[in-house]
């Protein structure tokens, strides 16, 4: 069944909700909520909560994704970021956060280029996984397709636990005359440790993803709040319909491979508690937390949320907002939680709309019923 509306004569295409247009519906049978297990597992790895740190400036850094670890998420350094470029980003971390122009003007854009425009260095990725790991938590790391090839050996001799290739749009098929393409496929087959891929917004980027052995695929762009790519590129898919679709992609590969699972992890546009609620719903294994997690006070961002996409040298397509602060990190995902707006106690609120539709376990949650409801419908 197509949801096929005409746009005009010439163009005809598909109707997509996102997280506002959608909603749970509560159960005729209720649960305690102190019986729902939000654990997740993927590969050899389990984790107390479906929760993934973004690998964002802004929201890690090695002890920020060392204390996520230990409340029991996963966090992801960005091995592109200001952690592998400068020997102490400290300072530098405190004059973004102090810019006083306005967000998204050129001033914070040219200054923000001009940070980023140290080079990686290979001794201080292998230093800051190093860090993390001697902390006993999983150790993840990630690159951006474009420069995967050139560090992947760094990233893997480091010991890392999981490799997260993450980028606006990650294709299984990139063509490219100057340059070779990274084979996603070949390149997966050879590695030893899982790998996540994304992003990927529909049904067939995402199938062809899963095809590269993948152990997960990243659904969405990115990036969230701080994303300027739907008014830069034009590039935008509504995540409940994302979702959605890469569920039905990870159902069909399942038939295809014989019942191997890829694991679908919702990855932009999941900044409060119902949004994580409606992520799960639509089919999603786990969500990458951004914004949410650049409101606990000890982000790296300070009240301030960006991404490597916003210091792009030649197309920037991101800015820096202010997202505040709402407390300690552990507040922010296990409360208690002090505001009712969906940004503290995220794992409590989960737990309470789980038990509120009758379920207990995450993967059964996946089959709750959902409605359409427009934004601003009462």
């Amino acid at each position: 069944m197509t949801n096929q509306i005409e746009i005009g004569r010439g163009k005809r295409g598909r109707r997509a909700y996102s997280f506002d247009d959608v909603s749970v519906v509560p159960a005729r049978r209720t649960r305690d909520p102190r019986d729902v297990n939000l654990s997740w597992r993927i590969d050899a790895y389990t984790f107390d909560m479906p929760v993934i740190g973004a690998p964002m400036d802004s929201v890690m850094s090695p002890a920020t994704a060392i204390a996520l670890g230990r409340l029991g998420g996963l966090g992801v350094l960005n091995l592109e970021g200001l952690w592998t470029r400068h020997e102490d980003p400290e300072p530098l971390l405190e004059e973004i956060a102090a810019l006083d122009a306005q967000p998204g003007s050129p001033e914070i854009t040219r200054r923000l280029q001009e940070i980023y425009a140290a080079p990686i260095r290979a001794e201080l990725i292998t230093e800051r996984l190093a860090q993390i790991r001697e902390a006993g938590v999983v150790v993840a790391g990630s690159l951006t397709p474009q420069h995967t090839q050139q560090f992947y050996k760094t990233v893997l001799a480091a010991g890392v636990d999981l490799f997260v290739i993450r980028g606006t749009t990650v294709s299984a098929e990139h063509v490219a005359e100057t340059q070779e393409p990274l084979d996603l496929k070949r390149f997966i087959y050879e590695l030893d440790v899982p790998v996540i891929v994304g992003g990927a917004a529909g049904y067939t980027p995402a199938l062809h993803l899963m095809r590269t052995g993948a152990a997960g695929v990243l659904v969405g762009f990115g990036g969230g709040a701080s994303s300027t790519t739907r008014r830069t590129m034009g590039i935008r898919v509504p995540m409940a319909t994302a979702v959605a679709d890469t569920a039905e992609a990870r159902r069909d590969y399942m038939d295809e491979s014989g019942g191997r699972y890829v694991h679908v992890i919702a990855d932009g546009g999941v900044g409060t508690s119902g949004e994580i609620v409606k992520a799960l719903a639509m089919g999603a294994d786990a969500v990458v937390l951004g914004g949410a997690l650049a409101r606990a006070t000890e982000a790296p961002g300070r009240g301030w949320h960006w991404g490597l996409e916003a210091a792009h040298p030649e197309l920037p397509r991101g800015h820096r907002t202010r997202v505040g602060q709402v407390g300690p990190l552990e507040e922010v995902l296990w409360g208690p939680g002090h505001h009712t707006d969906g940004t503290s106690n995220l794992m409590g609120a989960l737990k309470r709309a789980m038990a509120t539709s009758g379920y207990t376990e995450l993967k059964d949650f996946q089959k709750v019923e959902v409605l359409v409801t427009p934004a601003g419908a009462s």
